[in-house]
């Protein structure tokens, strides 16, 4: 028998995501039987927003499809084989991509060839889908599907997204975990890209992060930068951070599908194609980003920094506009 505490608990699982008016969505999920792909599809089935789901991959996408069938939700799951890609995008609204291998040797070359060959398939089959990049380094995929489209005469720039929401939300937990109070009392934005030296946390923008100095601001800006490394070093080098970044997915999906409902004033850090920096050779930025109907309607400026945050900023400008190269050159010369 369950306890109040244990109803309370199941019943709170579903503010991870907020609703607006329902309508049919048919969401992908390429790379569902991963270490992301399989959590991730079983909070999207948990998504009211969510009608469909489409679950592909190399390995295991049926029987990740059958056992999250048997969720009492009302979206209705299928899986498909390896030779069932365009059959998994037909007449999908979001593709979210979380294919690849996570922190490998060659991963930026594996992961590239991988990314590339799905947005083409996307490109063909759905041109008109919004496409979420999961998979890693985004800073060089995002340029990649971006590319791949625009190699097909199908890129549109407020459809393409790089899912930056896992460094939100270690900025806010780990704040949280600072000053004493609710992570949902702590919304750190967070720009610039999404690996080590290229994110960048403005603190200075929050009532309670700003009050965060000295040594202690040092470590936080470290281990929000570099969180990924203290999953890894804890799981004894035999996986990354799967869990969290599926929550993560799920949590700027369900944001995407707001816009797209017609919601309001959905606000977010997302990495996508933007002028914010375009004057010094960067095409592709995170920063605060409405979504809407279009996918991204607005993007923000970033605001006032500290002078620790212009230093941030100058060391993630550099290292994030190579990263963007290295994607566009792979796609380039492929």
């Amino acid at each position: 028998m369950l306890s109040r505490a244990a109803v309370r608990a199941l019943s709170g699982q579903s503010r991870l995501f907020s609703t607006t008016a329902a309508r049919n969505t048919k969401v992908a999920v390429l790379g569902a039987g991963g270490g992301i792909g399989q959590p991730l599809s079983l909070l999207l089935k948990n998504d009211p927003l969510v009608t469909s789901l489409s679950l592909y991959d190399i390995r295991g996408a049926p029987g990740v499809a059958a056992d999250v069938s048997h969720v009492d939700t009302a979206s209705e799951v299928q899986g498909y084989a390896a030779d069932k890609l365009d059959e998994a995008l037909e007449g999908v609204e979001v593709v979210v991509i979380p294919a690849g291998v996570p922190r490998k040797v060659r991963l930026v070359v594996t992961n590239a060839s991988i990314v590339r060959d799905l947005a083409s398939a996307i490109g063909r089959v759905s041109p008109t889908a919004h496409i979420l990049v999961i998979s890693n380094p985004v800073n060089s995929t995002v340029p990649i599907v971006a590319s791949t489209l625009a190699k097909a005469g199908v890129y549109n720039p407020a459809r393409v997204f790089g899912v930056t929401t896992l460094d939100v939300v270690r900025a806010a937990r780990f704040s949280a975990g600072i000053t004493g109070v609710h992570p949902n009392d702590t919304p750190i934005t967070v720009v610039g890209g999404h690996s080590g030296a290229t994110i960048v946390p403005l603190l200075s923008q929050s009532t309670y992060g700003k009050a965060i100095k000295g040594e202690t601001y040092e470590k936080l800006v470290y281990r929000i930068q570099f969180g990924g490394d203290e999953v890894v070093k804890a799981k004894d080098g035999a996986g990354s951070a799967t869990l969290s970044m599926a929550y993560a997915g799920a949590k700027f999906t369900n944001s995407l599908l707001r816009g797209l409902n017609g919601e309001k004033g959905v606000v977010t850090p997302t990495f996508v194609e933007s002028p914010l920096f375009k004057d010094q050779g960067i095409d592709f930025f995170s920063s605060s980003v409405e979504l809407g109907p279009n996918g991204v309607e607005t993007i923000h400026p970033i605001g006032p920094l500290s002078a620790e945050e212009e230093k941030l900023l100058a060391a993630c400008l550099p290292e994030l506009k190579k990263n963007i190269e290295k994607g566009k050159a792979f796609v380039e010369s492929s």
